[in-house]
């Protein structure tokens, strides 16, 4: 059976904590507590090492410009320093092919700004980090601005650098993975910790109808 694929994209300095909840839901594995049709293949610009924020030495799977939207079912862009230097612009330029094959985009913290830099969020409603943020990226997009953990909107979406577990459950909601319990109880366990997440998580997990679509 052929693989259906989610693409992360790793530029140097990346924030690993902003993407690791939904990299860890979204990658079916032997032993995957809550089943997925996906596998995640990591992105890098080229095939050399890439350093996280948190100094994980990774090796991307592939290159940027061996990525294809009609090969993908979302890519997603983690924050970093290095969208502060105005980098990863192949990263947004990638992003925009995406966005116009109508495959979802997910982008965190600093890939909002390079979103922003594209003009890939002139016209759609979105969040970041701060409005102040991202209208320092001189975009045309500050109507549009929500102040909100996560947004998703037109193809694309946007969360804050302390939302990644709500930008998790967005991902979730738009590849339609889980139904709406198991959605809710998997963002409750990991925004509070409560047993009582637990327990209506196993339970979701076991009801009819609970399996990924």
């Amino acid at each position: 059976m052929e693989e259906t694929l989610i693409h992360v994209y790793l530029p140097q300095g990346f924030a690993d904590w902003e993407v690791g909840h939904a990299m860890a839901y979204l990658n079916q594995h032997p032993h995957q507590f809550m089943p997925t049709p996906y596998t995640v293949r990591t992105v890098g610009e080229t095939h050399e090492p890439v350093r996280s924020m948190g100094g994980l030495t990774l090796l991307p799977d592939m290159t940027l410009a061996e990525v294809e939207p009609a090969n993908s079912a979302l890519l997603i862009l983690p924050g970093g320093t290095s969208w502060d230097a105005a980098g990863n612009t192949a990263a947004a330029e990638k992003a925009r092919a995406f966005v116009a094959a109508e495959v979802p985009v997910a982008a965190i913290c600093g890939a909002t700004a390079g979103l922003a830099r594209a003009g890939l969020l002139d016209e759609r409603r979105h969040t970041s980090n701060a409005a102040d943020y991202l209208r320092a990226t001189g975009y045309a997009g500050v109507p549009h601005y929500v102040e909100a953990p996560v947004v998703r909107d037109a193809g694309i979406i946007t969360a804050a650098s302390t939302a990644p577990v709500a930008f998790a459950v967005a991902i979730f909601e738009a590849l339609n993975l889980y139904t709406l319990e198991v959605r809710a109880a998997w963002s409750g366990l990991f925004s509070t910790g409560e047993a009582r997440y637990y327990h209506a998580l196993v339970s979701a997990l076991g009801a009819p109808g609970s399996e990924s679509t």
